[in-house]
């Protein structure tokens, strides 16, 4: 992941993310804990990037600042709420919004040139149902997300942390999944996706021990369901498929 240019004023840049993740079993807040799942490593920006998080970013940028919102007054409407964690580059959910104007959605993301470029992209294809937080995912949800506000939460590709004593770091964890229920409508669904297989049974282990929520997959495919239609197909993905690589998708309801 990258940071932001240093060119870029301050005062029309979306914030540095400054919290950290770590979802293990205690009172503190868990984007306090001092572990993160994500890297931020340097970088450089395009000019369209850059337009997107100076001139774009005050429209559509939100922050932990602003505190706890109400989805109504920021879409100006009621409607199904779509939030994706980690969207990246932001293709994938800038096609999920132009493709269902009459649902709302809030992407997270710390990489700056995803930030950006999804921005840039909302104000040229004309969209008014997307807006974008650029910090830590679990401090966004801890702070600024209503409980059972959200028709889904998506988590596309997170970073699968291989290596064992890298476990700790991977997103997907008891205290994480609770606080996703929580925000969840009842009937809700979280919906993760991997093209790592080992992190697909992580996935799958953390989920089926989560109570309050039940596995939507068939008899047949379970754990996995087959990839949804309304999920796009990223380039990495297609790639991937050429070679032969599995992607897997987990779809859980929120079922209290």
């Amino acid at each position: 992941m990258t940071e932001p240019n240093d060119t870029v004023p301050e005062s029309h840049t979306a914030p540095e993310s400054n919290a950290t993740t770590g979802p293990e079993g205690t009172d503190a807040p868990l984007h306090r804990r001092g572990i993160k799942s994500y890297v931020i490593r340097a970088g450089r920006m395009t000019q369209a990037q850059n337009r997107g998080l100076e001139d774009i970013w005050p429209r559509f940028g939100l922050t932990i600042t602003d505190g706890r919102q109400d989805l109504d007054a920021l879409f100006g409407r009621k409607a199904p709420r779509v939030v994706e964690i980690g969207f990246g580059m932001g293709n994938s959910l800038v096609e999920q919004a132009e493709t269902h104007p009459d649902t709302d959605f809030i992407g997270i993301e710390v990489h700056a040139p995803g930030v950006g470029k999804l921005l840039d992209e909302v104000d040229k294809r004309g969209l008014t149902n997307l807006r974008v937080y650029r910090e830590d995912a679990l401090a966004v949800l801890e702070q600024c997300l209503p409980e059972g506000s959200l028709t889904t939460l998506q988590l596309f590709f997170p970073d699968p942390w291989p290596k064992k004593k890298h476990h700790k770091r991977r997103i997907v964890q008891p205290a994480f999944v609770e606080l996703i229920r929580t925000r969840l409508m009842p009937g809700g669904t979280f919906h993760m996706a991997t093209d790592w297989e080992a992190y697909a049974e992580w996935m799958a282990e953390v989920m089926e021990a989560a109570p309050g929520y039940a596995n939507t997959a068939s008899a047949e495919t379970a754990p996995y369901v087959p990839r949804p239609a309304f999920r796009p197909l990223t380039k990495f993905e297609a790639r991937g498929e050429k070679l032969g690589h599995g992607v897997w998708d987990l779809i859980y309801q929120r079922c209290d």
